[in-house]
């Protein structure tokens, strides 16, 4: 066994939601990304003497949708509580947050992991207001409280999480209902979602959790990835490094950033407690009192949530787990291959060119499926082309290319244009490539007639590129069956 083998990787995630009310948590102020600094703010955002929180009732719905979403057990009463720190982008000196009597306790999260469903445990959710932003200039920084008081749910897991492809693939299951219930936007590069990651090691057999460290500055998945893959390697190779020492010795609680350009982790401060927040009740606030009815008629409005949509791409439209999960993670993306759907039956064939060839064609341009311009339509009349034997799916490739030069045109516009285009059909001339590739390939030949199909497959491709692509596969499968057979 490696040494690395030795050590098992215990992660906890805060995912931290900015909800999409039209108003912050505690007033009348506009919940509004990119406006001018410091224009979304009344007294309460600012904590003015004086100024009294009035609760949002919107978010405490949006908050028990996310509830209901997970299984969670909906919590009748619920209370805010004070965080007390000092920062400059917190006015108050506090954070109105819900400390031991969350809206939300438990809940599981599915999500496919390597093909798999895996159920991850929610230790709870609650709710809060965000803190203003800290901007830096050249020579000064200044502090923009249009953020100050917007609305949060925090998602805090359980310490269930082995892998960084686990904590990815829950983390992404968490966007996902969010989105699908229309309570986030999801805007990782805006922080409405920020994931912050709690990870220590331990050797394997160990009942005991270790001190953990803290990862902040994730604006991404690959980086909270890649950010837990060095974090792992740097406790191991400190508890190895000092074999004699008490585990609590080597590695001490603290919050680190990751450095993207590094690829590193940063000690940015030793961690806090709960006794150095100073908890208290929130004075001036009532608790949150909820009914039966209240919490029955929210869970039975909830839509189509992805784990539902993922299940029926697999079994009733038989895509892989793999691909239903990437589709169904990103729900703008498995709207658009809905409507794909409407007009094209071939689910399997779409979703490939979805998620792999526009995908790749697409990957370093920064625009997406629904930013390039391409109509669903033509997606599916593209697939529907190939399917029908109009193009083969060497040419397909080429047009794909031409859509995305000029989402303008129509795809049988583009074949219709370009003579290149036009699948070789004529049985005689394709019979004479057939003669060709079986001259020249007697192995091959007399391994197919073996009852190695693999061979046969050789053949065909060596007839498709002879044709440089255009010919109809079926007619080639066909002659050269025919032929071989003779």
């Amino acid at each position: 066994m490696s040494h690395a083998k030795q050590w098992e990787t215990v992660i906890g995630l805060e995912i931290h939601s900015e909800l999409n009310t039209k108003s912050k948590l505690f007033s009348v102020a506009p919940n509004r990304f990119g406006d001018e600094p410091n224009s979304n703010i009344t007294e309460v955002c600012t904590g003015q003497p004086g100024a009294l929180p009035v609760l949002n009732r919107e978010a405490v719905r949006k908050a028990v949708q996310f509830g209901c979403a997970i299984n969670g057990t909906i919590a009748k009463f619920s209370k805010f509580d004070r965080k007390s720190y000092f920062y400059p982008d917190s006015p108050r000196n506090f954070q109105i947050t819900q400390y031991d009597e969350p809206i939300v306790v438990g809940g599981t999260v599915i999500a496919e992991v390597n093909g798999e469903e895996k159920a991850f445990a929610v230790n709870r959710v609650h709710l809060e207001d965000d803190a203003g932003m800290l901007k830096h200039f050249s020579t000064f920084a200044g502090v923009d409280y249009n953020r100050a008081g917007v609305p949060l749910i925090e998602i805090v897991s359980e310490p269930c999480i082995h892998h960084p492809r686990e904590a990815v693939a829950y983390a992404m299951a968490v966007k996902a209902i969010l989105q699908y219930i229309d309570v986030s936007d999801c805007n990782m590069e805006e922080g409405s979602l920020r994931v912050d990651a709690n990870i220590s090691v331990r050797l394997h057999g160990e009942k005991i959790l270790r001190n953990k460290i803290e990862i902040k500055n994730m604006n991404s998945f690959s980086n909270m990835e890649m950010a837990l893959e060095s974090e792992i390697k740097r406790q191991i190779k400190a508890y190895m490094d000092n074999p004699h020492l008490n585990h609590k010795e080597v590695i001490h609680q603290a919050t680190y950033r990751w450095d993207p350009e590094k690829k590193q982790t940063i000690l940015m401060r030793t961690k806090e407690c709960a006794d150095d927040y100073r908890y208290f009740p929130e004075p001036d606030l009532v608790p949150i009192v909820l009914t039966d009815a209240y919490i029955e008629d929210i869970r039975q409005g909830l839509p189509e949530l992805p784990l539902q949509r993922e299940r029926r791409y697999v079994y009733q439209l038989g895509l892989s787990p793999h691909n239903a999960f990437v589709l169904t993670s990103d729900k703008p993306l498995a709207d658009y291959f809905e409507e794909c759907l409407k007009t094209c039956g071939n689910a399997r064939s779409l979703c490939n060119w979805l998620i792999v060839e526009f995908a790749g064609r697409l990957k370093d341009t920064g625009k997406t499926m629904l930013t390039c311009g391409i109509l669903p339509s033509q997606i599916a009349k593209l697939v529907n082309m190939i399917d029908k034997g109009a193009i083969t799916g060497k040419i397909a490739k080429s047009v794909a290319d031409d859509m995305l030069a000029d989402s303008s045109k129509d795809c049988e516009e583009i074949v219709a244009a370009n003579p290149d285009y036009l699948p070789v059909s004529d049985a005689a001339e394709i019979e004479s490539l057939v003669d060709q590739v079986i001259a020249a390939n007697a192995q091959s030949v007399a391994d197919y007639k073996a009852g190695r199909d693999r061979a046969f497959g050789f053949l065909v491709g060596q007839v498709m590129k002879l044709s440089r692509g255009k010919a109809t596969p079926q007619l080639v499968n066909d002659l050269l069956k025919r032929k071989m057979s003779d």
